[in-house]
């Protein structure tokens, strides 16, 4: 499978959480995320700038992302679950292990606090 033929395959099964995912057509989608994000954030800080907050004592840091990056994410979140969910199927696991490591970070979060 080509990087074309996966990124055309992933947006054409948008939200087809059933089937199965081959590991090229997950990682080639992954590798249009991770450029697509590059270029979102290359053009928001062109058109828009970085917003950025300082503080100083206990150094605090905020960036935040322009709307083009924020939309791009918005836009590939479905069909990054997707992919996911369909390349959990493959290896012959239940997608729902893509929700681990948010019931272990919910899990942190409410621990540490």
């Amino acid at each position: 499978m080509s990087f074309t033929d996966a990124i055309r395959t992933c947006l054409r099964k948008y939200v087809t959480f059933s089937g199965r995912a081959s590991r090229p057509e997950y990682w080639w989608f992954i590798l249009f995320l991770f450029l697509g994000g590059m270029v979102a954030s290359v053009l928001d800080g062109m058109l828009f700038g970085t917003v950025s907050v300082e503080t100083a004592p206990g150094r605090v840091e905020a960036t935040s992302d322009g709307p083009i990056s924020s939309l791009f994410s918005l836009a590939t979140l479905l069909p990054l679950l997707a992919a996911g969910w369909r390349r959990m199927h493959d290896t012959g696991r239940s997608g729902l292990y893509l929700l681990y490591p948010l019931i272990v970070m919910v899990g942190i979060g409410t621990f540490a606090t």
